[in-house]
């Protein structure tokens, strides 16, 4: 009778093993879109990313997950934008469309790990969403406080606010390696993570305002929404601002795939902040 050979495996290797599980287990039960609990809403008012008086509460909020593709080409599994429910769907397909381009993000990391800082997301060149702040240079809510707009590799794609004497700021400093947007210049690399690059897919999840087309201030990094279907969708019960923003992508997305192909501004409406 043949004598049944049990492979046994060292501790560490066991415990190897073992790590690996759980972490393949826990990736699978963390949800793509998760609405915020009641825990992760106290978070943010604690770190004043979300206070009172608010476009929109807690209950209107919700947190993709996805995974994402570095400058080095590594892969993450751990990209999280927070966003407006209605949207939530539209701004998961958009990032792993990015993910399947292989469009490089450095990170992409909730507004709350910097306490609500915008600097200092930008200065991390962390990919970004919500977070209740006015526009900058003060006046009325951001779009991001209505979880209606995303900033995208910020050093790539930086914020150009001119000032005295011809004077302009560049935010964050380090974007001023990138004020030529040439992609492909002669002589020099090409350069990733541009967001002239995906227009057509931001436009076709209904961010179709870009701040590289606005005269002053410059925001490469910015897509949202319109302000006004910004509070339409804000002010309405959320099964109808579903159905409304559904009806507001049709046209880019049938545009979007008329220029598969094409990166360009042909899908996106050109509006002002």
């Amino acid at each position: 009778m043949k004598h049944l050979q049990v492979f046994l495996p060292d501790r560490v290797s066991f415990v190897r093993l073992l790590s690996l599980m759980l972490a393949v287990i826990a990736l699978q039960a963390t949800p793509a879109l998760a609405a915020l609990d009641q825990p992760a809403c106290e978070r943010l008012k604690a770190s004043r990313v979300l206070r009172e008086p608010a476009p929109v509460g807690c209950d209107r909020l919700t947190v993709v997950r996805f995974p994402y593709i570095d400058f080095s080409g590594t892969r993450h599994d751990d990209g999280e934008l927070m966003v407006l429910d209605v949207v939530a769907p539209e701004v998961s397909q958009l990032f792993h469309a990015l993910y399947r381009r292989r469009f490089p993000l450095a990170r992409a990391r909730l507004i709350e790990q910097y306490g609500g800082d915008d600097e200092a997301s930008m200065r991390d060149n962390n990919t970004s969403a919500f977070n209740q702040r006015a526009v900058s240079g003060g006046g009325p809510p951001s779009l991001h406080a209505y979880g209606l707009a995303i900033d995208i590799n910020p050093v790539q794609n930086p914020f150009l606010q001119p000032g005295d004497a011809g004077a302009v700021r560049v935010s964050p400093p380090a974007g001023a390696t990138y004020l030529n947007r040439r992609a492909k210049r002669p002589g020099k690399p090409s350069r990733a993570g541009m967001a002239e690059d995906v227009i057509c897919l931001f436009a076709a999840a209904g961010f179709s305002v870009w701040g590289g087309d606005w005269d002053t201030p410059l925001d490469y990094q910015h897509f949202q929404f319109s302000r006004e279907l910004a509070q339409r969708l804000a002010a309405l019960p959320e099964r109808q601002a579903r159905q409304l923003h559904l009806q507001q992508i049709k046209t880019p997305r049938a545009c979007l795939g008329e220029h598969r192909t094409g990166a360009g501004t042909a899908c996106a409406s050109i509006q002002a902040p």
